[in-house]
């Protein structure tokens, strides 16, 4: 077969022009991934991460991409990477920062004012430090009940009246899904060594048809598509008081827990400086200010200023929120997960 010679010659010699672009290209590339720091699971609309994120851009010039992983996400990403990292740093809820440390995903580092931080809620060589905590409770849209009784206990959620307007995330992936089995597994008489209680108390749940996503769900909460949201209290003052939403919080009268929420340096970070400067500041006197204007509680002893502290319930509402052993909630973890996706879900 006789090939046809192509009517015009093809040229592969760059141009000045085409090379100085491409050069100009690279260099502006090059600098923006210098002065960026990946976070994991770093989500806007979650704990104010969108504020604190616009802080880091505007003191540090470091840009932290916003990220919507969950926990347990966020870690599989982290073990999957292993060999070539692609974050700087991961916040976690504390059970998936032990199972970080666990599997080898996270370097030691102690930022600024680590002295300040107390020693249960940090580990000892810096492989992960508390920034903030919350407490779990009900966040209820209470238009989205059309006149229904805002539910006062974790019993209230199983009754018929509330069919349809329950939502939790996912306990075998998100944290705070597997914080919420925690609470309802020790407000119903279980224990870290017996989740028996939550699992019969998520089977009754089923009945009611909850909704179960994966991610963190604040919108769909203003919006009213769910009514009643398993979370913690920051999201819902926030609601309350930033978004104008008419949300209240509730603290179950059987109880809840109090569950400390951190962050980790990646390890073998392609941006090691940058994610250090980004766990030095969230920890800084702004930083914390920052969660706290946010209605979390800081780790460090940074006072609530008086109009947030003020939209708190009141301290007895708050002595039915419990600690618990975080080292324990971590162990165990993986078995209700396998429990939880073969006896409810």
């Amino acid at each position: 077969m006789k090939l046809t010679a192509l009517p015009f010659k093809l040229s592969f010699k760059p141009s000045f022009k085409r090379l100085a672009l491409l050069a100009a290209t690279t260099a502006v590339c090059g600098t923006a991934l210098a002065q960026s720091a990946i976070c994991y699971n770093c989500p806007p609309e979650w704990a104010d991460w969108g504020t604190q994120i616009k802080a880091i851009k505007a003191d540090t010039g470091i840009t932290v991409p916003p990220d919507n992983k969950n926990s347990g996400q966020s870690l599989a990403q982290l073990v999957a990477e292993k060999a070539s990292p692609v974050a700087d740093v991961t916040y976690l809820g504390v059970t998936f920062a032990i199972q970080a440390q666990k599997d080898g995903v996270v370097a030691a580092y102690k930022p600024a004012n680590w002295d300040q931080i107390p020693a249960g809620l940090k580990d000892p060589k810096g492989e992960w430090v508390t920034i903030h905590s919350g407490t779990l409770g009900f966040m209820v849209n209470k238009a989205a009940l059309g006149g229904k009784p805002v539910p006062q206990s974790w019993a209230d959620l199983l009754k018929p009246e509330y069919k349809g307007l329950v939502g939790y995330l996912d306990p075998a992936s998100a944290f705070v899904g597997y914080v919420g089995a925690v609470a309802v597994n020790q407000a119903m008489g279980g224990t870290l060594d017996n989740f028996q209680p939550a699992i019969d108390y998520f089977k009754k749940l089923q009945k009611n048809e909850p909704i179960v996503p994966k991610q963190t769900s604040y919108a769909r909460l203003l919006s009213g598509e769910i009514g009643i949201l398993l979370d913690y209290d920051f999201n819902a003052y926030r609601a309350r008081y930033k978004d104008k939403a008419d949300v209240d919080f509730v603290i179950p009268k059987e109880g809840t827990v109090v569950m400390p929420y951190v962050m980790s340096l990646v390890n073998k970070a392609p941006h090691t400086d940058n994610g250090k400067k980004v766990l030095d500041y969230v920890l800084s006197d702004k930083g914390q200010s920052i969660w706290a204007n946010a209605y979390l509680r800081p780790v460090r002893d940074v006072a609530l200023p008086k109009e947030v502290a003020g939209h708190f319930l009141p301290a007895s509402e708050y002595a039915r929120a419990t600690s618990v052993d975080y080292q324990k909630m971590a162990d165990v973890q993986k078995g209700f997960s396998t429990r939880y996706l073969r006896e409810v879900r």
